[in-house]
């Protein structure tokens, strides 16, 4: 089974019920919703539409709820702007329409946070340009390089420090969207300290919403910030198109492993993001180079690697799927599993023992009984070559599972503060679905106290042998 997972984004190329159907048993695991794009009808109807192919298919997917954040964009050209290295343009805090050099921004305060000599970016980096003066109103901006701008392109400032919320009031009026569709998974854009997390969840806490938490990392305060994100955060997005804008493409790998380690030292997941398979937009075969880059996604440590253009407008987007998984597939061959940390707690102390024995005693599974995932992730962690099972008690936790790697979310049980009469119903559940072969050998992590986040102690090993002896019966 495929380990690391695979996060597409929803869009008109795959809004269909059959095409969410076909990309499920294709091996989709998390379905994104852009709310920078569509209308909450729209979205509202697409969750509608996951949630039932799901349950036809019997295969429970998560949805991830993408917010806005605030994207920094111009004002409206006329038409196309066209400028020369060496030339001058004008960032006001309002438009001027009698000069199409003067450009206005969505958020006219930032103005005041850029100093003479910082360097503003348009098109996600493309057109590059440095202040040479300033007014109370204005940037006079010389251009670094030629380009073309339109309206509502992008802006972004590497190295001006921005103090403005990453919380917007569209991204409120979001989030209670997602509370009252029962989201499982929401991303934060455009994050630049524990700060906008902890405001994020105040919000969500006020909603009684309590989805797992991904904060983009696409700033330069992002990155100086990570640890602090990641204790405040479920888990991190390389969002490589903004973070390239920012420090320059030839920084990205670089960057990426550095985001992917941390989070994998933190136990957070992360999942890898933009123009993956760009090129299989408009063909049905992908590059080399861009196979190379997911297998480098893969060999990093990545949890996810995730589509965007190529499943929202793509013309080929199950082939980009399949892509996905095959490279993936491959990579873990020979993917340098077994992977050590420092224990973090008593439950991670556990799911380490718990690895290593499987490793030794030539074990061929990991489950884990688990009522918040941190069990399963725990496990995870370490990479092991073993599958890894996760038994858990709502469809909350099942679902939210889907993004951790190596993980695959088995069945729901009824939480019981039995473990013996846990594994008994286990037992009887593998063999009235048989989901597993019942000739594997595994190892199995619990608590003694059943539905105790963070709670497990007990490690126990199994074999065809030992199941009949709990049961009392051959089977």
């Amino acid at each position: 089974m495929r380990r690391t997972k695979i996060v597409i984004t929803l869009g008109p190329s795959t809004s269909e019920p059959e095409m969410i159907k076909t990309l499920i048993l294709k091996g989709v695991n998390v379905f994104r919703l852009n709310f920078s794009h569509g209308d909450h009808p729209t979205h509202a109807e697409n969750i509608k539409k996951i949630r039932q192919a799901s349950k036809e298919l019997g295969r429970e997917v998560a949805i991830l709820q993408d917010i806005s954040g605030p994207k920094v964009r111009i004002g409206q050209v006329d038409g196309v702007l066209k400028l020369k290295k060496g030339d001058t343009v004008t960032l006001s805090k309002e438009r001027d329409e009698t000069d199409p050099k003067v450009l206005d921004i969505s958020y006219p305060l930032i103005i005041d946070m850029v100093n003479i000599g910082e360097e503003v970016y348009f098109t996600d980096g493309t057109i590059r340009t440095v202040v040479v003066d300033k007014e109370q109103d204005k940037l006079y901006l010389k251009m670094l390089t030629d380009g073309e701008l339109s309206s509502h392109k992008g802006v972004n400032f590497p190295k001006t420090k921005l103090s403005i919320s990453a919380i917007t009031a569209k991204d409120e009026k979001d989030l209670a969207f997602g509370a009252t569709h029962d989201i499982d998974i929401v991303a934060l854009s455009f994050v630049q300290n524990k700060e906008d997390i902890l405001k994020a969840r105040d919000i969500m806490t006020e909603l009684s919403f309590f989805p797992t938490v991904i904060a983009k990392i696409e700033t330069g305060s992002a990155i100086d910030n990570l640890d602090e994100i990641l204790e405040a955060s479920h888990g991190v997005m390389v969002a490589r198109g903004d973070l390239g804008a920012e420090f320059g493409l030839t920084k990205l790998p670089r960057l990426q492993k550095h985001i992917i380690a941390t989070a994998n030292a933190a136990n957070k997941p992360s999942i890898t993001a933009t123009q993956m398979l760009s090129s299989m937009k408009e063909n049905p075969f992908p590059t080399r180079a861009e196979v190379s880059d997911i297998a480098n996604a893969v060999y990093d440590g990545t949890d996810a690697v995730m589509l965007s253009d190529e499943t929202t407008v793509g013309k080929f987007p199950i082939q980009a799927v399949e892509v996905l998984h095959d490279s993936i597939k491959d990579v873990e061959i020979d993917y340098p599993y077994n992977k050590d940390f420092e224990v973090e707690s008593s439950s991670d102390a556990v799911a380490k023992a718990a690895v290593q024995l499987a490793s030794n005693l030539k074990k061929e599974a990991l489950v884990a009984f688990t009522s918040s995932g941190y069990s399963a992730k725990a496990l995870s962690r370490y990479r092991p070559k073993e599958s890894i099972y996760a038994i858990s008690h709502t469809m909350r936790t099942h679902r939210r599972l889907n993004l951790i790697w190596g993980v695959h979310p088995l069945f729901i049980m009824e939480d019981i503060n039995n473990p013996t009469k846990l594994l008994q119903d286990f037992i009887r559940r593998l063999l009235d679905e048989n989901r597993i072969d019942m000739d594997k050998k595994f190892v199995i992590t619990m608590g003694d106290i059943s539905g105790k986040s963070g709670g497990t102690n007990l490690i126990r090993l199994i074999n065809r042998q030992e199941m009949e002896d709990v049961l009392g019966y051959e089977f």
